[in-house]
């Protein structure tokens, strides 16, 4: 682990962090890769809602004083991680993703999953260096206001040791 990165539970007052950081992080890597209809769901005050709301699935990195990133793990799903801007590159997506596989495992489960949108190259890079496994193309049911939205996902497996 990077010698200043602290890992935490969310709390709270990290919502508002933890939406700025999952907002453009997802922009980054799903403008382009997802359907319309999801864009169109997907607006600026959703993270807000959505971060606020899930903070009890959120553990965040805390470096230098600020949020740089969150993962966040229901089951044996790792279902968002992210790293802001400004510390990408600098080791916090590992540390992240370890934590979310401890996570995963710590809730009993032996194999950990994530959904990657087919065309998100560098996700896809780093989930490959992590050793995760591409276990083949799939139906991801993203939740929207309407009910549910179908998006083409690529399904990423680790076994947890």
């Amino acid at each position: 682990m990077p010698n200043d990165v602290t890992l935490r539970p969310a709390v709270a007052e990290d919502a508002r962090a933890v939406a700025e950081i999952w907002y453009h992080g997802w922009r980054d890597g799903h403008l382009g890769n997802v359907p319309d209809a999801l864009l169109r769901v997907r607006t600026r005050e959703s993270f807000w809602e959505r971060a606020a709301a899930r903070v009890g699935d959120t553990a965040v990195a805390w470096v230098n004083g600020e949020v740089a990133g969150f993962v966040m793990v229901v089951g044996d799903e790792v279902e968002q991680v992210y790293v802001s801007s400004a510390h990408r590159g600098s080791g916090v997506a590992g540390v992240l993703l370890a934590e979310a596989e401890r996570l995963v495992g710590a809730g009993g489960h032996s194999l950990a999953w994530l959904a990657v949108a087919p065309g998100n190259a560098r996700a896809r890079r780093f989930y490959e260096r992590s050793e995760w496994v591409d276990a083949g193309g799939f139906e991801y049911r993203a939740s929207g206001p309407d009910g549910a939205i179908s998006v083409p996902c690529q399904r990423y497996v680790k076994t947890l040791s």
